[in-house]
């Protein structure tokens, strides 16, 4: 008999391998017959449903889940992401405020919670589940990154540089990184700084077309058309819209003259 399940699973893992949904939450709820109240079992198949769209089943399976083992940080994720898709935030933060309640340290979960928050507008208890992470773990870069995005949104160009300089301290190889943090050093009046790191973003990236235009701008401002020309004349190497490239010709003549 323990044969039979075990090789009733392995096809069932095989069928959700190979993309065939169905097929694997047949599988899985046929070990349900030896084993009705596993919860993993349950998470699968709720996973096979949600992965084929039947997202009204995904739900049914995953409570259940949820129901024989209340701290499967996992199927937490798996619902709320299936909430989200349907667009049920508050049934998503809900539930994620449930299990951050019953599982504090748990980092996934408050991250969850944090972006589920920054959905609903709730800012402050975003940031203040990012804060919690932090003092978890201070070298959490994916809970600085959201940080630092949320009060750049706020216009906190100080923090939001901060939290993305904190970042950069251990990622220094990510182009779309540092194009925000020049951002946010441009939004600070601070246009060396701005400069600076879009320099890193191609340095990093030398297809990373939105730096090109951003230093030709850049440029221009601080009275350097010499500078931004060259950069607005890179820009118009990439395959841009005809109604943009035609306004950055025109922009390269005003400035030629």
């Amino acid at each position: 008999m323990e044969n039979e399940i075990n090789s009733t699973l392995q096809q069932a893992l095989d069928y959700y391998k190979a993309a065939e949904y169905e097929k694997a939450a047949e599988s899985f709820i046929h070990t349900l017959e030896q084993d009705k109240n596993n919860p993993n079992i349950l998470n699968n198949i709720g996973l096979c449903y949600s992965k084929s769209a039947q997202d009204d089943l995904a739900v049914e399976y995953f409570i259940k889940a949820l129901s024989f083992n209340p701290k499967s940080v996992q199927t937490y994720i798996n619902l709320s992401d299936v909430y989200f898709r349907n667009k049920n935030i508050i049934d998503a933060i809900n539930l994620l405020e449930n299990g951050v309640t019953l599982m504090p340290q748990e980092i996934a979960l408050k991250h969850y919670l944090s972006r589920f928050y920054l959905e609903d507008c709730r800012y402050d208890l975003a940031m203040q589940q990012l804060f919690e992470i932090l003092d978890m773990d201070s070298e959490n870069i994916d809970a600085y990154w959201d940080l630092g995005n949320i009060q750049f949104e706020l216009g906190d160009w100080d923090s939001a540089i901060d939290n993305y300089e904190n970042v950069l301290e251990k990622v220094t190889d990510n182009a779309v990184l540092y194009y925000q943090t020049a951002i946010a050093y441009e939004a600070n009046d601070n246009i060396d700084k701005a400069i600076s790191n879009h320099l890193k973003a191609i340095s990093c990236n030398e297809n990373f077309h939105p730096s090109y235009k951003k230093l030709g701008i850049l440029f221009m401002a601080r009275g350097d058309n010499e500078s931004a020309i060259e950069y607005f004349q890179d820009y118009l190497n990439f395959d841009l819209p005809s109604d943009e490239k035609n306004n950055i010709e025109d922009l390269i003549k005003r400035i030629s003259r």
